[in-house]
């Protein structure tokens, strides 16, 4: 029985569309490797949405993520439509319409740095000789950020705005088991991340991280304030498995995550919504890097978080983990053989630089 699935393809701005070409170039080669097809809906969203219809996230974008098994996103935003009304930018208009509407409260990010692009890294490369590979989960649609009430208001003849953070535990349940679960897939060690001296969500964060453990005996849990994981992350990095906090501190720690892997072009992410039947998740899948608008139709962008992130869908959204893998092992082997788009790349004796269409080609061969 031939296995179908449905992707919708939101390719937006920016490099957006140059590097989504690549990701669906090696899905084509893996669909005909691995004995599957999908059937991709192409639609526009952020400013090419704007241009097109008025707004960010049309109707018949959001209908055909709604039919589909996954989402394949590609980037948004740019100064073309940094004069709008906040909630109609391409950025707030769309991703965050997006993660509200399917539910999507788990956002797993890889930091990844091979061990032949070490030299990339900020951390010095005698801390790092191997690279390292660590996965953040991040809490996405509960804590401060949607915390009610929030405001502005006038004390004391002064102005004062406040925000509330909130976590229900059933909140903190669902995330830990997404990370508790994707631990055991890899070394099976979770660092539950808060700031239990002072905070009480965080309290109840941690009691329910040491009660969901009991479900995942093979796990090793231990927990680290925020403040000092945010050092060890730069003292230590390979020393993380997987990582797992609530929203706000999880935006931190990402992008300082995706810092010290030296390029935001390496580096996919995954936003989960409620579990399907047989452990499958809908998702959305995008690059960790913007549209950069400043390179874009230059053709020297790095498709490999673009390729990566198709990995990702594959393997969360469709249960094709072969496939996945295979896609993960054809871009480490072309890092390893020497190619090197320009944010990558150094002038280094055995690198060969190549542009957008060179890296993806480079992939390809090696799948």
């Amino acid at each position: 029985m031939s296995r179908s699935y449905r992707i919708a393809v939101l390719s937006g701005d920016g490099i957006g569309p140059e590097v989504m070409t690549e990701a669906l170039r090696v899905l084509d080669a893996v669909e005909a490797k691995f004995g599957f097809t999908t059937t991709r809906e192409e639609r526009l969203v952020g400013g090419a949405a704007i241009d097109a219809t008025g707004h960010p996230l049309p109707t018949e974008t959001v209908a055909s993520c709604e039919q589909s098994d996954g989402i394949l996103f590609g980037s948004v935003g740019g100064p073309k439509w940094e004069s709008l009304p906040p909630d109609i930018q391409p950025e707030r208009g769309a991703l965050l319409p997006i993660r509200k509407h399917f539910g999507l409260f788990a956002n797993l990010r890889p930091g990844v740095c091979l061990p032949s692009l070490t030299h990339a890294s900020p951390v010095k490369n005698e801390l790092i000789p191997n690279g390292f590979n660590v996965l953040c989960v991040r809490e996405l649609t509960g804590g401060v950020y949607f915390g009610q009430p929030k405001g502005r208001e006038e004390r004391d003849g002064e102005p004062v705005a406040f925000d509330t953070m909130i976590y229900r535990k059933s909140e903190i349940d669902r995330i830990l088991r997404v990370a508790f679960t994707a631990a055991m897939g890899r070394g099976k060690r979770l660092v539950s991340v808060d700031k239990a001296n002072v905070l009480a969500t965080s309290v109840l964060w941690r009691e329910t991280a040491v009660e969901v453990a009991k479900d995942f005996p093979e796990v090793e849990l231990s927990h680290l304030y925020v403040d000092n994981a945010a050092m060890q992350l730069v003292r230590r990095p390979d020393s993380f498995d997987v990582l797992v906090t609530e929203n706000l501190f999880g935006d931190i720690l990402s992008d300082e995550m995706a810092m010290i892997s030296g390029s935001l072009g390496m580096l996919p992410s995954a936003s989960l919504g409620k579990q399907k039947e047989g452990g499958l998740y809908f998702g959305m899948y995008e690059p960790s890097g913007g549209s950069a608008p400043d390179i874009a139709g230059k053709g020297v962008a790095n498709p490999i978080a673009q390729i990566l992130s198709a990995a990702m869908l594959l393997r969360f959204s469709l249960g094709e983990n072969e496939a996945a893998s295979a896609i993960e092992a054809a871009v480490a082997k072309a890092i390893d053989d020497g190619f090197r788009t320009g944010d990558i790349a150094t002038g280094a004796a055995g690198e060969t630089k190549v542009g957008t269409t060179g890296m993806g080609d480079a992939v390809l061969a090696r799948l």
